[in-house]
């Protein structure tokens, strides 16, 4: 029987590192490659998951007051938390293309 994909958007991830791991891009390159594939920096993939934690059951009654908690949000992370980001994207690709496009989770 059939299991439903619950998350679409790791599917696509794999199947871009997978063909540019094909093509014989380097480890290296492939944030940039994916980027370029999404119009997302890198660093976006460690924002998301903090922040939609952030923001759940917050509801906004115009998008200046979401840009604001989002602003808000920003001021008021650690320093850590960036460089945390920045530090694991290498090493998580390596381990991607090492086991073929499947995506490594933290």
């Amino acid at each position: 029987m059939a299991t439903p994909i619950k998350d679409w958007s790791k599917l696509e991830v794999r199947a871009v590192v997978r063909f540019l791991f094909s093509k014989g891009t380097k480890p290296s390159e492939i944030p940039k490659q994916i980027a370029e594939t999404y119009d997302l920096a890198p660093s976006d993939f460690h924002l998301f998951g903090p922040f939609k934690r952030h923001l759940g059951g917050m509801v906004f009654e115009t998008e200046d007051d979401l840009i604001s908690e989002l602003r808000n949000w920003f001021d008021n992370l650690d320093v850590d938390f960036f460089r945390v980001g920045i530090n694991s994207l290498l090493s998580r690709w390596q381990k991607c293309i090492d086991l073929y496009g499947d995506c490594v989770e933290k």
